[in-house]
């Protein structure tokens, strides 16, 4: 049996091709696809890894990592615009905001196909990217360890950083409200586990809500329904937050009773948005002065609220497959 070399060689080449496309992926990136293999990345996640280069946006500064989320100048408080259909666009000018700049309150009929509103599905100005597990992991994240923190990032005690710095941390290490299963990811290696582990399987979706054309305007525009409503499998969903940080942290939180539903939205100047909703079936516990039964005019407990989700922000549920 005689060598086939230019076989042979054609094989070495795609080997080493595939080595060097291996090296190339980051760390998380790895740790995704040997854990998720069968899972799609989303947009809030892929662009926390490979950032594009020639974004203006684009800046390593402390400042715009995490002193940049100012949206409004209300001294903390909710600026309620009223909209179409009793739906409200709430914004806070806190950076750190549970709301994280914007949030939109429905009831679950307000997304049939045809219905419209009024919304702005803004960009985080936090361009902060992952770090490697190790690496963050080697960075205090703790309150009690805030000097070497601002020490670690060259941060002044007394600057606005800092004190985004320590409200984040903050946040973190609150108590969650009952029922909640709370945790921050430094990585996303620890938010694939935190995910996966609440909702006892690794066959699962992580999806993102996402504006489909690229350099599309984020002013506010009117939305409609598209037909195609998809329900996504289970009542226990992860929701994880984007928080302002030197590094990307998320605040994620495991989610139970909940429906989770994906729809198409086509805006008035032509831009196609696939958008995530979440629907809070069980409001008993929450505080009635919650802002939206005050825009629903609702009470705790007697409906189910809606809300989308941030364009930053990443919902994990079961594949309906899941075992």
């Amino acid at each position: 049996m005689g060598f086939h070399l230019p076989l042979i060689f054609a094989l070495l080449s795609l080997a080493a091709v595939a080595l060097a496309n291996h090296a190339a992926q980051p760390a998380p990136q790895l740790y995704w696809n040997s854990v998720l293999p069968n899972t799609q990345m989303p947009r809030a996640i892929s662009e926390l890894l490979h950032p594009d280069s020639t974004n203006e946006e684009k800046s390593t500064n402390i400042m715009n990592a995490v002193g940049n989320g100012k949206q409004t100048d209300h001294k903390g408080k909710p600026e309620n615009i009223p909209l179409a259909n009793g739906i409200y666009y709430i914004r806070y000018d806190h950076p750190t905001d549970n709301y994280k700049n914007v949030a939109i309150f429905f009831l679950e009929k307000d997304m049939r196909p045809g219905a419209t509103m009024n919304f702005q599905f803004l960009r985080n100005s936090n361009k902060a990217t992952f770090l490697p597990r190790e690496s963050a992991q080697s960075i205090p994240f703790s309150s009690n360890k805030l000097s070497e923190i601002f020490n670690h990032f060259s941060v002044k005690p007394t600057s606005v950083e800092a004190k985004t710095i320590k409200q984040t941390i903050k946040e973190c290490e609150a108590p969650g409200v009952k029922g909640e299963e709370k945790y921050c990811a430094t990585s996303l290696e620890s938010m694939v586990d935190f995910s996966t582990s609440k909702l006892r399987t690794r066959n699962v979706q992580a999806i993102s809500t996402e504006v489909l054309e690229k350099g599309a305007t984020m002013a506010m525009h009117k939305y409609t329904t598209m037909p195609g409503l998809k329900k996504l499998a289970g009542d226990k969903v992860v929701v994880c937050h984007k928080q302002n940080y030197p590094y990307a942290v998320f605040y994620c939180h495991a989610i139970k009773p909940t429906a989770a539903y994906v729809l198409s939205l086509k805006g008035d100047d032509g831009v196609k948005v696939k958008a995530v909703a979440i629907c809070h079936l069980d409001t008993s516990e929450w505080n009635p002065k919650h802002l939206a039964f005050q825009i629903l005019k609702a009470k705790p407990g007697k409906i189910p609220i809606c809300h989308f989700l941030p364009t930053d922000h990443i919902i994990w549920v079961p594949n309906r497959k899941s075992g």
